[in-house]
């Protein structure tokens, strides 16, 4: 991704009081609660509003909004990533979602995916 890509993931997910990644713009984005983004991601509740968190929050959240902005770049538009994210199932995965993999861990799984598809690679 370009420079500017990453600012402007950046400016739409990062949290204006630091250089961390902001849960709750993440959340907003998604339509989900920070309950539900928590257990997306794999970390309690209370981790996400913990200030003493914000490192693990952020390493947590980055692969969220690295897939989010990968498949914003190649779909043209946020509202239809967030939209293939949560309900599009990833080809040879079950009828999975990316919302499932990323719920299982496997958030590697689909990076690596988009990265075939945007090479030209399709399953």
């Amino acid at each position: 991704m370009a420079a500017t890509g990453l600012s402007n993931v950046a400016a739409r997910f990062g949290d204006e009081h630091s250089s961390f990644l902001s849960a709750r713009r993440v959340a907003e984005q998604l339509g989900v609660t920070l309950s539900e983004l928590a257990r997306l991601i794999g970390v309690a509740r209370n981790t996400l509003a913990a200030k003493s968190s914000a490192r693990k929050v952020d390493s947590a959240l980055s692969n969220v909004v690295r897939i989010l902005a990968m498949a914003s770049e190649m779909a043209g538009d946020d509202n239809r990533a967030v939209i293939w994210f949560k309900h599009q199932p990833i080809p040879g995965w079950g009828g999975k979602t990316a919302f499932d993999l990323v719920g299982e861990g496997r958030s590697d799984r689909v990076l690596a995916y988009l990265e075939a598809v945007r090479s030209g690679v399709y399953a």
